[in-house]
């Protein structure tokens, strides 16, 4: 990673759906999550069942963990965009690069070493409508208010 923030391609000012866009053409070629802010989840939402291929997405530096063939999905990459927008409105400064977790899959919560690598798996579904039912439950307060509900604290998963 470069200090010089010269260096790194601009995508603060990006908009979701030109994020979408440069993640779907495989485009993207930032170092971290763009920063968006809980206005935002909706357009997310929108795309949390998406099953584009993606391989060129922000990835956590922190991670060791480093598949030879990344084929992630759409909809997973926006949910953790949005877990992004979550826990970044927690820990604000704390986080690397604004990532929510190490990698962009799912682990079980009773045993961490099961990780759920296939994006086409159920478990995606179900932690896809998790995050709608969330939104769809408290967007009509203020974020602040409900920003600390964990959407995957009822499901048996976590964020790798």
């Amino acid at each position: 990673m470069s200090c010089d923030k010269d260096m790194e391609p601009e995508v603060y000012s990006l908009d979701v759906e030109s994020y979408i866009e440069l993640l779907k053409s495989n485009q993207f070629d930032s170092l971290s999550i763009p920063a968006f802010d809980p206005s935002d989840i909706p357009l997310l939402l929108e795309h949390r069942n998406g099953s584009e291929i993606v391989r060129r997405f922000p990835a956590n530096p922190v991670s060791s963990y480093n598949p030879p063939e990344q084929n992630y999905r759409l909809g997973v990459l926006a949910l953790w965009t949005i877990e992004s927008i979550r826990v970044v409105s927690i820990k604000g400064q704390d986080l690397v690069e604004r990532f929510p977790s190490q990698n962009p899959f799912l682990e079980i919560r009773n045993n961490p070493s099961e990780w759920i690598l296939d994006h086409k798996s159920e478990a995606y579904q179900i932690i896809a409508q998790t995050y709608f039912n969330w939104w769809e439950t408290n967007k009509h307060m203020d974020f602040d208010d409900f920003k600390n509900m964990d959407p995957l604290e009822t499901t048996t998963y976590k964020w790798h």
